[in-house]
């Protein structure tokens, strides 16, 4: 499980890589959590606008979708990994109405809980993930990408 995790906007995968060691501080807009798998998140978000329903998806659905997030780092041995978000999925949250992220956050916070327990984060998941949607439109808007960093 990922310790500190920043959505984040970049005009490219070149300058996404840079946050590597460093994640995207005040270089680049983010939206940060803890605690949590990333990649994990953003399958799930694009399994749900790709094939809707209110369930939780089984692990082995889960683990089995893809496209699963593109590395825009090779994963090195630091726990450091930066991730650049499908493009459709970008769109889907973009385009996104405030009822489906609202649907979209209670499913995955109920999958998360039934996985973590107690130790689930303590963050606010309808918060991030209506703040990812608004890097998501900006993303749209200016052609550039989304991405996720985490340690």
């Amino acid at each position: 499980m990922a310790h500190d995790i920043a959505f984040f906007l970049a005009p490219d995968d070149t300058a996404a890589a840079t946050t590597r060691l460093r994640g995207p501080g005040d270089a680049f807009e983010s939206v940060t959590c803890r605690f949590l798998e990333p990649d994990t998140a953003i399958a799930e978000w694009d399994m749900y606008f790709e094939e809707p329903s209110a369930e939780t998806p089984s692990p082995e659905k889960l683990y089995a979708w893809r496209p699963w997030p593109r590395y825009v780092t090779p994963p090195l041995n630091d726990g450091i990994e930066v991730f650049a978000l499908p493009k459709r999925l970008t769109r889907a949250l973009a385009g996104a109405s405030n009822a489906e992220l609202e649907a979209l956050a209670d499913r995955w916070t109920t999958r998360l809980r039934s996985e973590d327990g107690d130790d689930m984060t303590d963050d606010d998941l309808p918060a991030v993930l209506q703040a990812v949607a608004r890097l998501a439109t900006s993303a749209v808007n200016t052609g550039g990408g989304l991405y996720s960093w985490s340690y």
